[in-house]
């Protein structure tokens, strides 16, 4: 969240598809306001997401094994792609515990619950003796903040935090402080 800018659902929601190593991006798909972008996919985050899509195959080859347990699809896709539930691609990367039942009674595996997430950004803070408090939100303002304190264009951080208007990327200016530091008049 911290290095790509994404809201707690959208983390949740990532699948093995959505993750682009090559040209370091992420696909978000269905973000709020039901938009898909892209935003950065940082190399620290390289080797521990590709250890989580050898979890997942690893996990379906178990499944496949024991009696299918597709992953949930969007909309119907399903009906549309009947193998497209245990193809690695559609993988959650970050799948749910154990399964659950769908709306027609179906066995299949959803993703992370996001108070699971939630749960664990809050022990990993205790954890590290933050003085200040913190939740998964405040990962992406800090994620906004950073890129404008680097001086980053805001229409970039708009679009990489996938903001509908550039109103409300600029709640993130407010900490920048500047103030009139670096700034020279024109008499000199």
């Amino acid at each position: 969240m911290y290095g790509s800018g994404l809201r707690l659902i959208e983390t949740c929601r990532l699948r093995v598809r959505d993750i682009d190593f090559d040209r370091q991006i992420i696909t978000v798909r269905a973000g709020k306001g039901d938009k898909d972008r892209t935003t950065l996919l940082p190399a620290i985050s390289i080797p521990a997401l590709q250890h989580s899509i050898t979890v997942a195959n690893h996990q379906l080859d178990d499944r496949l094994q024991h009696g299918v347990v597709p992953v949930t699809l969007p909309h119907a896709l399903d009906r549309k792609y009947p193998n497209a539930g245990v193809s690695l691609a559609w993988q959650w990367l970050f799948p749910a515990s154990r399964p659950c039942f769908d709306d027609a009674g179906k066995v299949v595996l959803h993703h992370i619950h996001p108070s699971a997430v939630q749960r664990a950004i809050r022990h990993a803070m205790r954890a590290a003796s933050l003085t200040r408090p913190g939740s998964c939100h405040t990962l992406r303002h800090s994620f906004a903040t950073q890129l404008l304190n680097q001086g980053t264009d805001i229409r970039t951080v708009q679009e990489l935090l996938g903001h509908k208007s550039v109103e409300t990327t600029q709640i993130y200016t407010h900490v920048l402080g500047k103030g009139f530091a670096g700034v020279r008049s024109p008499l000199g």
